[in-house]
């Protein structure tokens, strides 16, 4: 294993983030803030509590979890896409460097910063509700392995990805609408009983309602199927990039 071209892999995108790191903490801040207003006001004076716990409260693992993956696909896709795009992944293929090692450099740096905004987020929502973690270990736990199994996910956008627009494709279009629609602001025992089975198909579901319970300690689905779903969805992410690299896809010429 070449330690020190994975350091240099990853200290070279995280100076990417630091570079712009105000403006990169400074737009969650004030996402949190707008979502608070707007939910947490507007709709968190309709609605006192969900199961048991404050709206404003309630919504908090959602904002993080939106918030968490849309970054860690963003940071991970755009972060191997430049190369490709100015012709230096080519460097980067013929040096002595594996496709693990340039993984673990690529994805480990978004699944960083990714973690940073997470926290950012959270000491927000701090500010406006007061939040008793039940199980701060499994918290980071679920908050690690969703934000290094998106960096993955968008590591693999980034390859495939053929310009910029292509980028962005996933993340509005697929990812956002399944965050909303996966109980990130709501319960899911809140919908008709119709559409609560519709809402299960939903894998983004699993994600938050495991990540919520080790919040609140009260789920949509057992917090055992959501460690499944991540672990799941962790070992495709991990089959696609082991294929891509067998296989050359998009990568060579």
């Amino acid at each position: 294993m070449n330690l020190h071209a994975i350091w240099a892999i990853y200290v070279y995108e995280m100076k990417r983030f630091f570079r712009t790191i105000f403006e990169s903490l400074l737009s969650p801040v004030i996402s949190t803030t707008l979502y608070f207003v707007v939910f947490g006001a507007a709709i968190g004076s309709r609605i006192e509590q969900v199961e048991g716990v404050s709206y404003g409260a309630f919504i908090v693992p959602g904002l993080i979890m939106l918030s968490v993956m849309t970054q860690a696909i963003s940071n991970a896709s755009f972060g191997i896409y430049f190369p490709k795009f100015i012709g230096t992944i080519y460097e980067l293929l013929s040096a002595p460097v594996n496709f693990i090692e340039i993984v673990i450099g690529y994805v480990g740096a978004a699944a960083t910063k990714s973690l940073l905004i997470g926290g950012v987020i959270l000491v927000t929502a701090r500010l406006f509700v007061e939040i008793n973690i039940h199980h701060p270990v499994m918290m980071l736990g679920f908050l690690v392995m969703i934000c290094i199994s998106f960096a993955l996910f968008g590591f693999i956008i980034g390859i495939w990805s053929e310009n910029f627009q292509q980028l962005q494709l996933i993340p509005l279009l697929v990812i956002m609408p399944l965050v909303f629609l996966g109980g990130a602001f709501y319960s899911v025992s809140m919908l008709p009983p119709a559409w609560q089975t519709v809402t299960l198909f939903n894998p983004v579901v699993y994600l938050i309602s495991g990540f919520r319970w080790s919040f609140f300690g009260v789920a949509d689905v057992s917090p055992g199927l959501s460690l499944l779903a991540v672990a799941v969805f962790f070992a495709l992410c991990l089959g696609a990039v082991w294929a891509i690299f067998r296989t050359g896809y998009r990568i060579k010429s």
